[in-house]
């Protein structure tokens, strides 16, 4: 066994018996401080190191409650090792060198062994002489007796100890595995966040962001509400317009993408900006046809751009190209194949020529006999059952199950057959007297050489069926059977017949016998009969399939026919010429004939309980809402095909309209639309469960940040918390005050400065220029972005959220301001105050401690509330304002600060953050 280096005295003392129980548990802390999700953590506040969590790891109390959830294991690796000791003691007590006789004992053995092997008769012959002779020898020398005892035993107890060794080293290894995963793991990691602190949750450690690299990947969708509510209503409908309405980027084309990748057969299109419903419908004409192929395992034609003659060269060189080399084997193996059985097909003709005409014949002449019997009315028995014979195939012609019971018919007679000829080989080994004498030969001559033949064959048998796996006697010692491990097994069995075949004359005669031509054709002919009676004719083209291949030469190509006639005699020739050319189909013609073929195809799936799903996309970027209920109106003529699915993403306008339906009067959305699902925002749960599958270790604080900015929009909500990664990467913070302030003031600075351009394409006066000036001086402070508290910033951002125009600009000239130029200054101090109430909310300290503060308040503290307000900033700043109030009292911020003292804004600052020099 190796050896482990001593452990200290509290690891031997009441919690460990054994040195090697104390080395398995610091290997156990030492692997955990190792994994990443540790490891990450380590050194990001000063009390988290790696040596003060070993020091804790290392202490009696958490010794004994990392062994307490693995004491089983713990105490059967005890046993084992204990055994296993007792085992050693034992050998080193009784170990001696070996005794003249006991060498003597191993040699007369393994010559005993040899003569088995080689002479069987011979060694069972003299097997009792050793045991005679050494018995006399010891008995006559009693040292040599103790001795021989003492080699015996030892011998013995050293395969016990073997056993006990492994024995050992599977618990060992077992409770390594268990100590390390329930024990050791889930204690250090309370070690590690008691050393962080109390507000552990704060920092950035993700253990992965992929999924937030990939937001259209459909491996990290996440059910939702709306993904369930849209499944119950596909179930029950045995076909409809289902619309999906819902703001845009709260995930309307995730849902739909996931429901039609669930339908046996589906479709998904993209509604055009500038749309015509005549191209529209010829798109997805086009497009169900090649998936139809596609899915029935078709080739889509190519309408390629080539001569005829470049068309058929890429058809027919391919296909010559396969001919020739199948012909180039068949022939090769043909002709060896003829060469070696000619003379056995000789003389089977010779023996059986005269026998098979002979019954041939007869049965031709009976046949005969009977036929004119018929004929010539002597059997009128056979004559009514060959009528009535007549009639039952010519009724069988309209019969579903004829080709399927010809072909079971075929494949019973050609297995039967085939297998009854392969198995006449195997059969005529046991009844030719030659073989029996040449295998007995075999048996008693060469027993050594048909052994050594029966190993390699078995262990060849034994690599082909364990192909693929991973073979060893112990874990880790294995190897992986490939077919290139195989492949040398088979070229060393061929290796060792062919040598046993040169130098054992009894398995040469086996395998030359006369008669193993006849068994090797028998297999031959066997098979093929077999292969015969399997083989099923080229099926014809499905009726759909050639439809819709079809339909795409129709859809996509001109098709023109010309003829020529040549009249009048033969010294004044004339031609006539006239063409015919293919005109495309018309919108009302276009339209029967793509619901008819959309219905035959789910007539098809329905037989199979499947689904049909056409999913028609982005309907919502069509520009305004009449837009949208127009394009509705221009393919209404499509929908309603029985058994079709049509899914359609709309706005939130076309489906206000739907739920509105009747009141006062019916719109298109009544007799379009079967049904709708109104597609919500994520409910904070939902925020959190979305970013933890795209980007598992995300710490909750910062779930809840980037759910109050994007509002629940999915598509946002996975923006914002790739843009924490992008800062994290960029500015490598870790904490949740540094990372929230320097996120939010980034958004806030984007924003205002689109603000600022919409207002800027406003009229300004002397009067009202100072709002201007306002925004001028708090872009400004946005401009060197760092994530210190800034005092002066403070005071900006105040002064911007609590902008009043009568107290900045005077009763006068307040009311010059236009009405259009007073709501956007409003909508941007409403957005100024929500940003301002993130920043008091994330970028303080002791986030947690604050958070459930706030939520003893009331519901005004739950973090839900922050994305309300971000959701009700895009309806009105006016209903959004007294919602950002309400949160910022619950978490104990002043709703507005005092009259008079942010009057004005305060100087920005002219150069970056000493402790942040890098602009960002």
């Amino acid at each position: 066994m190796p050896r482990h280096r001593r452990a200290a005295p509290w690891q031997i003392g009441d919690l460990f018996t054994h040195e090697r129980e104390a080395a398995a548990y610091e290997a156990a802390v030492d692997a955990c401080l190792a994994e990443p999700a540790v490891a990450r953590r380590l050194g990001k506040r000063p009390q988290a190191t790696a040596e003060n969590v070993r020091a804790h790891m290392l202490s009696e109390a958490n010794v004994r409650r990392a062994l307490e959830p693995c004491r089983e294991h713990h105490l059967r690796f005890r046993a084992a090792l204990e055994q296993y000791q007792a085992a050693r003691t034992r050998v080193d007590y009784l170990h001696d060198p070996p005794a003249p006789a006991t060498i003597a004992l191993a040699l007369l053995s393994l010559v005993l062994l040899v003569a088995l092997v080689t002479a069987p008769w011979t060694g069972v012959a003299v097997a009792a002489v050793p045991p005679v002779v050494l018995g006399a020898v010891v008995r006559t020398h009693p040292l040599w007796r103790m001795r021989v005892h003492n080699n015996v035993g030892e011998l013995v107890l050293r395969a016990a100890l073997f056993v006990r060794q492994r024995q050992a080293e599977h618990a060992d290894r077992r409770w390594r595995r268990d100590l390390q995963v329930n024990g050791v793991r889930p204690l250090m990691r309370r070690v590690v966040e008691a050393l962080l602190g109390d507000d552990h949750d704060s920092l950035l450690l993700p253990d992965s962001y992929e999924g937030l690299r990939s937001p259209r990947s459909r491996q990290y969708v996440v059910g939702n509400e709306a993904s369930r509510r849209l499944a119950r209503k596909v179930a029950q409908l045995r076909g409809g317009t289902i619309a999906v309405s819902g703001p845009r980027g709260a995930g309307k084309s995730t849902l739909l993408e996931t429901c039609a990748a669930e339908a046996d057969f589906s479709v998904v299109v993209q509604a055009p900006a500038t749309y015509s419903p005549y191209e529209f419908l010829l798109s997805l004409y086009i497009r169900v046809c090649e998936t139809y192929l596609k899915d029935e395992g078709h080739e889509v034609p190519e309408f390629a751009r080539l001569s005829a003659f470049r068309r058929a060269l890429l058809h027919v060189v391919p296909a010559a190209r396969r001919v020739t080399r199948h012909l180039l084997f068949a022939a090769s193996a043909g002709a060896l194949v003829v060469l070696g059985l000619a003379a056995t097909a000789r003389s089977m003709e010779d023996r059986y020529e005269d026998t098979v005409r002979e019954r041939a014949g007869e049965v031709w002449s009976q046949l005969t006999r009977t036929l004119e019997g018929i004929w010539g009315g002597e059997r009128a028995g056979a004559a009514l059952a060959v009528t009535l014979t007549g009639v039952l195939i010519w009724r069988l012609r309209r019969w579903p199950g004829t080709d399927e019971l010809l072909r079971n018919v075929r494949l019973l007679t050609g297995g039967v057959g085939g297998v009854a000829l392969i198995l006449v080989a195997p059969v005529s080994l046991f009844l030719d007297t030659d073989i029996r004498r040449n295998a007995r030969v075999l048996v008693t001559e060469s027993f050594g050489a048909l052994g050594v033949l029966l190993l390699v064959s078995l262990l060849t048998l034994s690599l082909a069926a364990l192909k693929g796996q991973d073979v060893g006697l112990w874990p880790g010692s294995g190897f992986l059977v490939t077919d290139r491990v195989l492949k040398a097994a088979m070229g060393l069995l061929l290796v060792v017949v062919a040598v046993l075949l040169d130098q054992t004359p009894a398995l040469y005669a086996l395998a030359a016998d006369d008669d193993n031509a006849f068994r090797v054709a028998c297999v031959l002919l066997g098979v093929l009969m077999a292969r015969a009676g399997a083989w099923n004719a080229p099926q014809p083209e499905p009726r759909l399939v050639r439809e819709c291949r079809d339909q795409l030469y129709r859809l996509q190509t001109v098709q023109t026919t010309s003829a020529a006639v040549t009249a009048g005699p033969p010294q004044l020739l004339s031609a006539y010429t006239s063409s015919l050319s293919t005109v495309p189909p018309n919108m009302p013609e276009l339209v029967a004939d793509f619901r008819e073929l959309l219905a035959d195809i789910a007539q098809e799936r329905f037989a199979r309980d499947g689904r049909v799903v056409i999913a028609v996309d982005e309907v919502d970027r069509l520009g305004s809402d009449a837009q949208a209920l127009e394009f509705l109106g221009e393919i209404k003529a499509i929908l309603g095909v029985p058994g079709v699915h049509y899914l359609i993403s709309v706005a939130e306008d076309v489906g206000a309209s739907f739920v509105r339906r009747g009141l006062p009067h019916r719109g298109v959305t009544d007799s379009s639309l079967d049904d709708i699902v109104h597609v919500q925002p994520c409910t904070l749960a939902e925020s959190v469960e979305l970013l933890q599958r795209r980007a598992p270790g995300l710490s909750e604080p910062y779930s809840l940040l980037a759910h109050a900015l994007s509002g629940g929009l999915p598509r946002d909500l996975m923006r914002y918390g790739l843009r924490i990664m992008e800062i994290e990467d960029k500015t490598r913070f870790v904490e949740l005050t540094d990372i929230s302030r320097q996120m939010i003031l980034e958004e806030l600075s984007e924003t205002m400065a689109g603000f600022r351009t919409l207002l800027g394409k406003h009229e300004w006066t002397p009067e009202t220029s100072a709002t201007l000036l306002s925004f001028r001086s708090l872009m400004g402070h946005l401009r060197y972005l760092c994530p210190c508290p800034s005092a002066e910033l403070q005071k900006a951002l105040q002064h911007v959220a609590f902008y009043d125009l009568e107290e900045q600009l005077g009763t006068d000239a307040a009311a010059n301001v236009p009405e259009a130029t007073r709501l956007l200054i409003d909508e941007a101090s409403a957005y100024v105050l929500f940003s301002l109430t993130l920043l008091d909310v994330f970028g303080r300290p002791d986030f947690a401690r604050r958070r459930e503060a706030a939520r003893r308040h009331g519901p005004d503290g739950d973090p839900e509330m922050l994305a309300q307000a971000r959701q009700e900033l895009e309806l009105s700043p006016y209903s959004a304002r007294p919602l950002i109030t309400a949160v910022r009292t619950a978490w104990g911020v002043a709703s507005r600060p005092a009259a008079g003292t942010v009057t004005t804004i305060p100087a920005a600052r002219r150069s970056p953050c000493t402790l942040h020099a890098q602009p960002v």
